[in-house]
C-alpha cells in the first residue's frame, strides 16, 4: 500500500497513536522531497496540539536522525560524551565544560547552535576568535577530537538535514514550543553525532526558553526519558536563568570570561558551580565514581585550559590566543559603565530583556540573515541581591556605534528592579534528572 503523508497527518489530528513506521516513512518524505513543507507544517501543527506518547517521540527522534549521517567514533580509546543547554544569557558553560572532560579522558565532539532570539549561540562566541573554523570537513573535524580530546563546531549539512527541514518550518507556523518537537530537534543531532552519553542542561526562569519549573521540568523528563529509550545514556541538570549565569553576555566577551575562568584569572561563582556540576554528571555517565573531584582537578591544575588552547589552535585560532587574547579578540571602540538610577537592592532581573539588550546592540541576530558584532554587549553585570546606589555601576556596556547607546541602556536598566524588597530565593541547580 503506498505511503499517503495526509494519513499520517490525520491520523495525529484526530489524537491517534503513530506507529514507528508511519512516523519514519513521513520522516523519510520530508527528506527526500516527497512530503511537501505545507504537509510537513500540518504535522506540526497536529502534533503542537496532540502531543506525542513517549514511543512516538522516540521514533520520530530516531528518524531524524537516521535523515542523514551517524558518526562512528568507535576507533577513539576513551568514552564520548557531549554536552547540550536549552539556552540562556551569559551561559558559555560549553567553552570550558569540553576542555574539563577532554582532561579527564572523555573525547567530547560538540556540535553546537547559533543564538536564537534573546539567547546566545556557542559557535557564535567561536567566530569571535580570528581564524578558528566552526565548519570543517569532517577528516579535521575527527582530527581534532582525537588530538585535542574536544572540538565545538557546528551542525554539518548531512548531520539530521530532516531536522533543518522541520525546524524552519516549525519557526515560522508557531510550533516551536512543542515539548515532543524540541525534543527529536535536540536528540536527533547529539544521536547523529554518535554519543556514548549527553549531559542535558534546561534552564528555567526569567532568561529561559521555559520560563516556569513546572515547563521546564517537563522538557527535561521528555529529552531524557526519549534519549535513553533511544539507547544514549542521559540526564539532565535543571539550572536557575533568572539572572545571566555569567558577568559578561556577548560574544568576544563571553570568550574572554570564559579564558579568565580556565586561567583561575575569574571565575563567577554561579558559573563554576554549574559548569562543574554539568561535567561531573556527564563524567558519571561514562562510569566514573570520582566525578567532581576529577573535573575541579581538571579546572584548577590547567589541564583543561591546554585542551581548549589546543583545540583553538588545530581549528585554526591562534596558537597563542590564550596567551595573547587582547591582540586576537578586538575591542568594542565604545566602553562606558551603566550607573544604577537609584538605590537599593536588585531584587529580580529580567534576564531575557538583558539577552534583547545585547541583541539591540548587534551582538545578537533580529533576522536569520543578520550579522554579528561579536565586540559588543555587556561585561561586568551585577548579580541579584547586590546592594547599589546612583554611583553603583549595574553593568559595562561595549558598544560600536554612538547611535545605540540609548536605547541599549535603557533596555539593560529597565531589565534591572532595584527596590526595598526581599531577594527571592532561587535555587542555582532546581533538579538532577536520570542520574545513575
Amino acid at each position: 500500500m503506498p505511503f499517503l503523508p495526509q494519513e499520517v497527518i490525520a491520523k495525529k489530528r484526530d489524537g491517534q497513536d503513530l506507529s514507528a513506521g508511519e512516523i519514519g516513512a513521513f520522516i523519510a518524505g520530508l527528506t527526500d522531497g516527497s512530503v511537501s513543507h505545507a504537509q510537513a507544517a500540518a504535522f506540526a501543527m497536529a502534533v503542537f496540539f496532540r502531543d506525542m506518547t513517549t514511543p512516538e517521540r522516540v521514533a520520530l527522534t530516531l528518524a531524524m536522525r537516521d535523515s542523514g549521517t551517524v558518526l562512528d567514533w568507535s576507533d577513539l580509546d576513551g568514552p564520548v560524551a557531549d554536552k547540550h543547554s536549552t539556552g540562556g544569557v551569559g551561559d558559555n558553560t560549553s567553552l570550558m565544560l569540553a576542555p574539563i572532560l577532554a582532561a579527564c579522558g572523555v573525547y567530547v565532539p560538540m556540535i553546537s547552535g547559533r543564538g536564537l532570539g534573546h539567547t546566545g549561540g556557542t559557535l557564535d562566541k567561536f567566530d569571535a576568535i580570528p581564524g578558528y573554523t566552526t565548519s570543517p570537513d569532517n577528516a579535521l573535524f575527527r582530527k581534532v577530537v582525537k588530538a585535542a580530546g574536544c572540538a565545538i563546531i557546528g551542525q554539518t549539512a548531512d548531520l539530521a538535514p530532516a531536522d533543518k527541514v522541520l525546524y524552519s518550518i516549525r519557526d515560522v507556523t508557531a510550533t516551536v514550543e512543542s515539548i515532543p518537537l524540541i525534543t527529536a530537534s535536540i536528540l536527533s543531532k547529539k544521536l547523529a553525532a554518535g554519543l556514548g552519553a549527553l549531559i542535558l542542561d534546561v534552564k528555567t526562569g526569567s532568561g529561559a526558553f521555559m520560563p516556569t519549573l513546572e515547563k521546564s521540568r517537563a522538557l527535561a523528563e521528555s529529552l531524557v526519558s526519549v534519549a535513553n529509550g533511544a539507547g544514549l545514556k542521559t540526564a539532565a541538570l535543571i539550572t536557575d536563568m533568572n539572572e545571566p549565569l555569567a558577568s559578561a553576555a556577548g560574544n568576544a566577551l563571553e570568550v574572554r570570561n570564559a579564558v579568565d575562568f580556565l586561567t583561575g584569572r575569574h571565575q563567577d561563582p554561579r558559573l563554576r558551580e554549574v559548569t562543574l556540576a554539568l561535567a561531573a554528571a556527564a563524567l558519571e555517565l561514562t562510569g566514573r565514581t570520582d566525578a567532581l573531584a576529577a573535573v575541579t582537578r581538571a579546572l584548577d591544575t590547567g589541564t583543561a585550559l591546554e585542551h581548549f588552547s589546543k583545540m583553538v589552535a588545530l581549528l585554526g585560532g591562534p596558537i597563542d590566543f590564550v596567551g595573547r587574547m587582547d591582540a586576537h579578540l578586538i575591542p568594542a571602540p565604545i566602553v562606558r559603565d551603566i550607573l544604577a538610577p537609584r538605590a537599593g537592592t536588585i531584587t529580580a532581573i529580567d534576564t531575557r530583556g538583558v539577552g534583547m539588550a545585547v541583541v539591540a546592540a548587534g551582538g545578537g541576530r533580529r533576522l536569520p540573515t543578520d550579522s554579528i558584532d561579536f565586540a559588543v554587549g555587556f561585561d561586568q553585570l551585577l548579580g541579584l541581591g547586590h546592594t547599589v546606589d546612583v554611583q553603583t555601576p549595574l553593568a559595562r556596556v561595549h558598544l560600536r556605534d554612538e547611535s545605540m547607546a540609548a536605547d541599549v541602556t535603557d533596555r539593560l536598566l529597565a531589565a534591572y528592579s532595584i527596590t526595598d524588597g526581599e531577594v527571592p530565593t532561587h535555587p542555582l541547580i532546581a533538579d538532577h534528572i536520570g542520574a545513575p
